[in-house]
């Protein structure tokens, strides 16, 4: 496929700094398909034959144990899935799946670890972008294990109204279900968190989140930057 199709990939961190030898040989095999809402792209305990790039839409990675699934993160352009097991040759630990119509890229996993072993540029890209996740990882921990429900709802509400331009509401990208499950709570624990928030002028009105007093909510959540990016 001409390198012309992946410029966007190209501009990413992991990419911007290696030579154009590595990125040839990096996208030599790689391709972009468009899949529609709700399809699985990869599964736990499957082989990691390719780092994906989110190029547009929404991906839900995912993991499921005796009958129970959880929803572990939420990708947006320009994320990608899933490195470490790339970089290792392991099975994935996660599942994979889109939430709206979404193109992505596609890498061969034997490429990314070839160019890995022979570009020291490459090489540091992959570390950077592997201990962002991490941080990231640790981040999300410390929300769950150190907050309460309505806690990690309100600082969920005040970063996205944040994100929106902080206009007093904004409209939440995923369905609450999928929400409840990354915040680590039940649909019904949700529903509760949402009437507790109402005392700081939270109100919901289907997808639409609306803020009377962000300043009172804002009060209420504690924003730390050591969980909060």
């Amino acid at each position: 496929m001409p390198l012309e199709r992946f410029e966007e990939v190209r501009a990413l961190p992991l990419f911007s700094e290696i030579s154009e030898a590595s990125f040839s040989a990096l996208m030599r095999g790689a391709y972009v398909q468009n899949f529609p809402p709700h399809t699985e792209l990869v599964t736990e305990g499957d082989p990691a034959d390719f780092l994906h790039v989110v190029a547009s839409g929404w991906v839900e990675l995912f993991s499921s144990w005796s009958d129970r699934e959880t929803c572990m993160t939420l990708l947006r352009p320009y994320g990608t899935f899933i490195l470490a097991a790339t970089i290792k040759d392991r099975p994935y630990l996660l599942s994979a799946r889109t939430l709206t119509k979404s193109r992505i890229i596609m890498i061969p996993s034997e490429d990314i670890r070839d160019v890995f072993d022979g570009d020291s540029v490459f090489a540091k890209s992959i570390v950077r972008e592997l201990a962002i996740s991490y941080r990231e990882s640790i981040r999300h921990t410390k929300n769950i294990k150190l907050r309460t429900s309505v806690e990690r709802l309100a600082n969920y509400v005040v970063k996205h109204h944040a994100h929106a331009g902080g206009g007093g509401s904004f409209t939440l990208d995923v369905e609450k279900k999928k929400l409840a499950s990354f915040l680590g709570m039940t649909p019904e624990n949700l529903s509760r968190a949402f009437a507790a928030l109402k005392n700081h002028g939270v109100e919901v009105s289907g997808s639409t989140i609306l803020l009377s007093d962000p300043a009172d909510l804002e009060a209420f959540a504690r924003p730390y930057f050591l969980i909060d990016d």
